[in-house]
């Protein structure tokens, strides 16, 4: 029987359509901010559109290059230690907004940390491709597996970051998960997580701040809970259909970082609960496909890299949503494909030419 060579169509355009939307909403939520601070509505969507052709490129690009390709020891360690350098050269730059996330060079900026997920999925899916029937020796598997992986989330959370952090282990579980880990490995991993997690959060002032407005944001509503209470009055603004198109009204200053973190808000007010639900759908699919294209791939190199690519996204998005909906405490963390953010959504566009390409040599 002969192989399949098309790559995977719905992946394809779910994936056309989100940056569409992105560009549409980035345009929409940052228009009037951008007019007020840099004297042109197009700012924010001119420099999104340039990385959105540029991710487009690298995703078509990566769509045609065999994944196994990047099974190569210099590939994988390559990647893992220029990421590695990358997370300790911040800490040598000046800080920005209080944290050394990003490198600034001329008029362009980069965060080290989204290059860590793509690292820490090829090195996992290289790592663990010969050992899936040996998983739970923690020795021999687990233990040095997970290093890496702790020793990036180590740096990120110094940075600091914790969502991000969060978001790296939740795509290293999904890994080991998929390779064949018992439930109770995770489980201690969970447990052993909590005691960091309590001063992590609670002896951090501004993060024990978002605890409690999450908990109660009218009791802050000025400071630790306007972030949710505006996202909250954004939500509900919305109603079925919503307000319609460049007619929301909190972006306009009130909704802080409407076209970052918070995009989703200024979807559910403009395009109501019909536009919420057709993203959620989309990702939804998104996931179908990923975990399909999983599922249908012998090589267990390409399997692993699917989840990871997949979770990852998908883990960002329920992240992100979530935290608009007020169901989880803020996180700095973005809608993949839609929020601005021009280094994050290359790097994504280019995995999911990865994944594309994962699924045309699947059999």
């Amino acid at each position: 029987m002969a192989k399949r060579v098309r790559v995977d169509g719905w992946l394809f355009t779910v994936t056309l359509l989100l940056v569409f939307v992105g560009l549409v909403m980035v345009f929409s939520a940052s228009a009037v901010m951008a007019k007020d601070r840099y004297g042109s509505g197009y700012y924010f969507v001119l420099r999104q559109m340039v990385w959105a052709v540029g991710g487009l490129v690298a995703m078509v690009a990566a769509m045609k290059v065999d994944y196994r390709r990047y099974k190569n020891p210099a590939v994988v360690f390559s990647a893992l230690g220029i990421t590695a350098f990358l997370l300790i050269s911040v800490f040598f730059l000046d800080r920005a907004h209080n944290t050394h996330r990003w490198i600034h060079w001329g008029g362009f900026s980069f965060q080290p940390s989204e290059l860590a997920k793509p690292a820490l999925i090829l090195f996992l899916a290289f790592f663990l491709e010969s050992r899936t029937k040996s998983m739970n020796d923690w020795r021999n598997t687990l233990l040095p597996a997970v290093i890496p992986t702790l020793i990036c989330l180590g740096l990120i959370v110094l940075q600091p970051d914790l969502g991000t952090a969060i978001a790296c282990a939740a795509i290293t579980a999904c890994i080991l998960f998929a390779g064949g880990l018992e439930l109770k490995y995770l489980g201690y991993g969970l447990a052993a997580s909590l005691l960091p997690l309590y001063f992590l959060i609670f002896h951090v002032a501004y993060r024990r701040e978002r605890i409690l407005a999450f908990l109660n944001p009218y009791s802050d509503p000025q400071r630790a809970g306007f972030h949710i209470i505006q996202s909250l009055i954004a939500v509900s603004t919305g109603g079925i259909t919503g307000v319609g198109l460049m007619e929301g009204k909190q972006k306009l200053f009130y909704l802080p970082e409407p076209h970052t973190d918070f995009i989703f808000s200024v979807i559910c007010e403009e395009l109501g609960l019909v536009g919420a639900i057709v993203i959620v759908a989309l990702f939804a699919i998104f996931l179908w496909r990923g975990v399909r294209t999983a599922l249908r791939t012998q090589d267990m190199f390409g399997r692993f890299l699917a989840v990871g690519i997949t979770s990852m996204i998908v883990v960002q998005a329920f992240i992100n949503i979530s935290v608009v909906l007020g169901l989880m405490p803020t996180k700095g963390i973005p809608l993949p494909f839609i929020s601005y953010g021009g280094s994050s959504l290359f790097i994504t566009l280019a995995c999911v030419g990865v994944l594309l390409n994962v699924s045309k040599q699947a059999e």
